[in-house]
């Protein structure tokens, strides 16, 4: 058929469902008009922007929230007007993303920054090896000086870095002409709203900062944002349920506007591959199971095969008992005989402890220390945070797990 002109039948060359899916994808910073319910977070974000057009220094701001209230939706907005209002003023403004939870140390951080702003006009060489964690600060100024008036960076997922040093650095040169005349704006996302506590005195006396809170949103500013969405589909293939059933599953959990958009997104998504001519409530909660467990895959990713196994046998134990909370100890014995079970070899129970604490870093569990009684002594406690059958199913379609079979379930 190749060469005839004719199109090959397997494939389609029509969207039936969908007329701009890029609206619904993750990274879409979507245009003033589509923003819903955070007009007051957006003027102060300005606000604490705004000596950027005066010449001077931005305060750094802390932005708080459960995942999917717009934190890093906001932040970017607001950096990308100022950025093009700047211009207007004859300042050159550059502006940066790290997201933390992949760029985790110092040296990964100041690296990633480096190589972002970096042009083929500053004559500056940012290696990926070879080079100590002071020479990339050295090169990031000299870019720097190189490039912009004023550089924004915003760190998200900020509690992830595993070193609070580039808050010193940043803010300190940002203030000290003689390392570099650019003035430097940080904008730290967390979801944690104790992330402040953990900061080391040498940081807390430097990096002065703004805090800004993002609630939830509730069902109806769910819907909103959908609703100005809905434009992603071809008109008329949406039934009139499935923008309040996405906002409804996502405003259970915590008002998480990214899972309303995942899970619209995968409804559209299904319903093209099952060819139907319309999206409706089975595809919703079909999109739901999807996004969920891609969401989980997203999370885990680059956790090695023994942090996996250990995953597994919390989400076994979670649904084999009545009790939603592990001892270590417990976990371990689980633990060890899923292991047997795939081939791998056991780790020690120290080893273990140090994997499920990494864990609890990575927020896929909770681990609090526990007494067992007075004289007795303390013992950690670990609860998944995210539904034990969905970690099950995507830990065991690993192909590193294919000798896991559902029987093996019945050794714990």
């Amino acid at each position: 058929m190749s060469g005839s002109g004719e199109r090959d039948p397997i494939f389609s060359y029509e969207d039936a469902i969908f007329s701009n899916e890029e609206l619904l994808d993750v990274q879409h910073i979507p245009s003033p008009d589509r923003i819903v319910g955070r007009d007051e977070h957006i003027s102060k974000v300005a606000n604490v922007l705004n000596p950027v057009l005066f010449g001077s220094p931005p305060t750094n701001l802390v932005i708080y929230g459960k995942t999917g209230t717009g934190k890093s939706l906001i932040a970017r907005h607001v950096v990308d007007r100022l950025t093009d209002e700047a211009a207007t003023e004859g300042i050159t403004v550059r502006s940066a993303r790290i997201d933390c939870g992949r760029r985790s140390t110092e040296t990964e951080a100041v690296k990633t920054l480096a190589r972002y702003f970096n042009t083929e006009n500053t004559g500056v060489s940012v290696p990926k090896t070879g080079v100590s964690t002071g020479d990339y600060y050295d090169r990031l100024w000299s870019i720097l000086e190189s490039e912009c008036d004023i550089a924004i960076v915003v760190l998200d997922e900020i509690d992830k870095l595993r070193s609070d040093e580039i808050l010193r650095n940043l803010s300190r040169a940002g203030e000290d002409e003689n390392v570099t005349d650019t003035y430097i704006g940080i904008i730290g996302v967390s979801n944690k709203i104790d992330y402040p506590d953990t900061l080391s005195e040498r940081v807390k006396s430097s990096f002065r900062y703004d805090d800004l809170v993002f609630t939830p949103y509730d069902a109806t500013e769910l819907e909103n944002i959908l609703q100005k969405r809905e434009d992603a589909y071809v008109e008329g293939v949406l039934t009139d349920d499935v923008i309040p059933l996405c906002a409804a599953l996502s405003a259970q959990e915590h008002g998480d506007a990214r899972k309303a958009i995942d899970i619209f997104r995968h409804a559209g998504r299904i319903a093209r591959d099952e060819r139907s001519k319309e999206v409706s409530e089975k595809h919703v909660r079909a999109g739901k199971k999807r996004a969920e467990m891609n969401r989980f895959e997203e999370l885990i990713r680059g956790t090695p095969t023994q942090g996996k196994a250990t995953l597994l046998a919390i989400s076994l134990m979670t649904q084999r008992t009545d009790d939603d909370t592990h001892s270590t100890r417990s976990v371990y014995q689980a633990y060890e005989r899923i292991a047997n079970e795939i081939g791998l070899d056991c780790l020690s129970e120290r080893r273990v402890g140090e994997l499920l604490d990494e864990l609890d870093f990575l927020n896929v569990i909770r681990t609090r220390r526990t007494s067992r009684g007075r004289g007795a002594g303390m013992y950690n406690e670990h609860r998944l945070l995210e539904d034990a059958e969905v970690v099950k199913q995507v830990i065991v379609s690993d192909s590193r797990f294919s000798d896991w079979s559902d029987s093996a379930e019945e050794t714990l």
